[in-house]
């Protein structure tokens, strides 16, 4: 920032002089004396020298700023070898005396000079589309230089904490975790990235860990010119981690010159924990949960439970634990009739800490629309949580597939799943999940479009396999289904998902023999692991087998499968929704016809 050496204004770094008063911007700390900057301006003398401060919290480290640069200078501290440290005092006194003589004649006319030209750079400056308040950011994974894997959930997690307390700010966009850790060990060009997260900044940042000392650097990219905002480097103990990720949030919005409402600037402050153990297990946790494998996600609640010994009030930690339990009951590593309960029983008690925390809410809803079919509760739910905070990608999504889908409103589901694509435009799971919509929506070639899409994302990714293979037997592209999901089973021979989709498509096609062999493995798979029956159901549906079809059915409604109450909106069964056994099931389920 630069201040005015008369009035103490504070400005961005582009200006040049006070729009009160005409006086020349310096770095740092203000001087009062605006005869000597005046006199000493119009006589060509150099800018005083930069003061940086320090950011640092009373009694924590200090910080040591980056070197303030201009478009043509760098100014540096003060002290360094080219000048030792000096006094304001004694610059002043050295210029003094031939300054006097010059000063009183040619003040006035500076000051008035300075008043025009300030006023003409600070209309530029105000009216300027590509100067003024930034309104999106990205903070891309920290760099990692620690050479230990074990802190590669500190470099993740700093990055993820500071995403969430950021997108609490209701005027400020920014890019979603999911969007950002593609670039994750990549080499990175922040004006590229911005162009392809449509955001004005981009942050980056080191983290290395030596024993229990942290060295933290992050630099702030105005990328719409290039310039670089704001730089910072925190020698910090492991023990600080906690407040330094609060500095560093707090920091970031006074850069991008963010006006807070009183609202909020409480988000901003609000304290989650205060004990820095638990804000590591639960980083930890996150680290574990975004692998979202069987293993990694019982690793996930682990962390979260531990982070909740330590501190029986940490909110976020039973939200993990919520979502992360939700999580295993739908991919599904688990019965849901093992994991739902649990989910629903983190999130209430999420609730009772905090009950404005719309994650929370969230983790609630979802629980009781997949598992205990309390649709009016889980739509309140839903909709308190989406208007606690509308920019969580994840609340719409969920809101589509868990409630909207069962109450057969198609068009709702579509716009909400698109929604949750354009806050996380790089999800994997919302841009997979999209093709369910408008698959549910009968909007079959849109639907392939986006399977394609989604698939590019990431080939690696099931779920986006499993929609693409659906997609293809919407569209009647059965030899490309059977091909995809043998494909996948090369790679993946337990994956039941996809011994569905080949025999599922073995089945429309017509190919009876075929479709049943891959109805066996299903079942044989069942003797080891959870099989969704829905899956079956849809297979035995497609070949005509009503009754077995309903059998599959039935014990689908037995395992509370997640799956089930879509079977309202799910075109696999249109082929028997004549059928008083449909009906009778939609009843069950507190569905209507």
């Amino acid at each position: 920032m630069k201040r005015c050496p008369q009035c103490g204004r504070e400005y961005d770094n582009t200006m040049m002089f006070c729009l009160d008063d005409g006086a020349e911007l310096l770095y740092g700390p203000a001087r009062s004396e605006l005869g000597a900057i005046a006199t000493g301006f119009l006589a060509g003398d150099e800018p005083a020298t930069a003061i940086l401060h320090s950011t640092a919290a009373p009694g924590e480290a200090q910080t040591r700023a980056q070197i303030s640069t201009t478009d043509q200078t760098a100014i540096l501290p003060r002290g360094t070898e080219a000048e030792p440290q000096r006094s304001l005092g004694e610059l002043s006194e050295k210029r003094s005396f031939s300054a006097r003589r010059a000063a009183k004649p040619l003040a006035a006319l500076g000051v008035a000079v300075l008043v025009l030209v300030g006023g003409f750079f600070g209309y530029r400056y105000f009216n300027a589309g590509n100067s003024g308040t930034i309104g999106s950011i990205a903070v891309l994974p920290f760099e990692n230089r620690s050479g230990n894997a074990d802190s590669e959930y500190l470099s993740d997690g700093l990055a993820e904490s500071l995403i969430y307390r950021l997108s609490q700010l209701p005027d400020l966009k920014v890019s979603p975790t999911s969007s950002v850790f593609r670039y994750k060990g990549k080499e990175t060009d922040p004006q590229i990235v911005a162009k392809e997260l449509g955001v004005d900044s981009v942050m980056t940042g080191r983290i290395t860990q030596r024993g229990d000392n942290l060295t933290i650097s992050v630099n702030l990219v105005d990328t719409r010119n290039g310039k670089s905002l704001w730089g910072e480097q925190y020698e910090r103990k492991i023990s600080e981690l906690l407040n330094t990720q609060r500095e560093i949030a707090s920091e970031i919005t006074n850069k991008l010159q963010l006006k807070l409402s009183g609202a909020s600037e409480q988000k901003l402050a609000k304290k989650y924990t205060d004990n820095n153990e638990a804000y590591q297990f639960y980083l930890k946790g996150q680290f574990y949960w975004a692998k979202r494998t069987k293993d990694s996600t019982l690793k996930a609640i682990e962390q979260y439970k531990q982070a909740i010994a330590l501190d029986p009030l940490y909110a976020l930690a039973y939200v993990g634990i919520a979502n992360a339990y939700n999580s295993m009951g739908k991919d599904p590593h688990v019965s849901p009739k093992e994991a739902i309960p649990q989910a629903k029983a983190a999130a209430r008690r999420a609730l009772e800490i905090d009950p404005e925390l719309a994650e929370a809410n969230t983790a609630l809803a979802d629980s009781l629309a997949i598992f205990d079919w309390d649709w009016a509760e889980s739509e309140r739910r839903f909709k308190r949580s989406i208007e606690i905070n509308p920019a969580v990608s994840y609340s719409h999504l969920v809101y589509a597939t868990s409630y909207l889908a069962p109450m057969k409103r198609p068009d709702e589901v579509v716009s909400e799943i698109e929604r949750s694509v354009e806050l996380e435009p790089l999800s994997l799971i919302s841009n997979a999940v999209l093709v369910t919509g408008y698959l549910y929506a009968r909007k079959n070639e849109k639907a392939l479009e986006q399977a394609r899409k989604a698939y590019e994302l990431d080939q690696n990714f099931l779920i986006g396999r499993f929609w693409l293979g659906l997609a293809y037997i919407s569209n009647t592209k059965y030899d490309d289904a059977v091909l995809l999901g043998k494909e996948g089973l090369q790679k993946s021979p337990s994956k039941p998902e996809l011994l569905f989709i080949v025999s599922y498509a073995y089945a429309k096609s017509g190919k009876r023999a075929e479709a049943e062999q891959y109805i066996e493995q299903m079942k044989e798979m069942q003797k080891t692991q959870y099989v969704r029956t829905y899956w079956i159901a849809c297979i035995y549906s497609a070949l005509g087998d009503k009754d077995k079809a309903f059998a599959e059915l039935e014990t689908s409604f037995e395992d509370k499968d997640i799956f089930l109450p879509r079977m309202r909106i799910d075109p696999a069964f249109d082929a028997i929704r004549d059928d008083p056994r449909y009906k009778d099931l939609l009843k069950r389920m507190g569905l209507p016809e």
